[in-house]
């Protein structure tokens, strides 16, 4: 029975079924929020059972954190652009979060990575541990010597996880009143900026 779904074509390869499956769910994620997409929905849209589903994801989280990914490559690719010659390790950060606060948003697969908004989609969305991973990934991206800056692979991970943090934070509880890009801007510079600076003097201290 199920050779007759996928709309009367099926799909051609293991990669096509994937993204297909991929899509669909980015379909029913839009009609009906994280916490309401169920794989049983996901199946109905492209006409075939969940037992096919199953042959390619495990879970449900799995499709939707693929989602998440997917919808992020163009966003870092947008992100990357904005940072074009800034070299500096903290005017970067500063500048990629602001970007970030004014452009996640507009972005509703971008919220899927985070965890953000949709209360029950808490565990069901891309892990915090894959959230992290991918914040890692996009500062490699970032037009900045992370080893001249002294910041080591490892310690990316270390930053990527409370730039996470903190952007999951500032999207899900915004100030009241909320705050606009230059104070934003001024609160980065203050707190967060001051963590990239290289260690010069305390490091002789020792």
């Amino acid at each position: 029975m199920s050779h007759h779904g996928w709309g009367g074509r099926p799909p051609g390869s293991k990669a096509e079924a994937r993204q297909r499956i991929i899509d669909a769910t980015a379909s029913c994620l839009d009609r009906h929020g994280v916490a309401k997409t169920t794989l049983s929905d996901v199946a109905s849209e492209l006409g075939i059972t969940r037992q096919t589903v199953y042959r390619h994801f495990d879970r449900i989280s799995d499709i939707i954190g693929e989602v998440a990914a997917q919808g992020a490559e163009s966003f870092v690719d947008q992100m990357v652009a904005h940072l074009q010659g800034i070299s500096d390790p903290a005017e970067a950060v500063v500048e990629g979060m602001v970007f970030c606060v004014r452009t996640i948003p507009t972005e509703p697969h971008l919220s899927l990575l985070l965890q953000i908004g949709d209360s029950g989609a808490f565990g069901r969305g891309a892990t915090t541990g894959d959230a992290i991973a991918y914040g890692a990934q996009m500062l490699k991206r970032f037009p900045v010597d992370w080893a001249t800056a002294g910041v080591a692979d490892d310690d990316l991970h270390g930053l990527a996880e409370i730039i996470m943090r903190l952007l999951s934070s500032l999207l899900q509880h915004p100030s009241e009143p909320p705050r606009d890009e230059t104070r934003l801007r001024a609160l980065l510079h203050r707190w967060l900026a001051p963590a990239l600076l290289q260690p010069s003097s305390t490091a002789h201290g020792h």
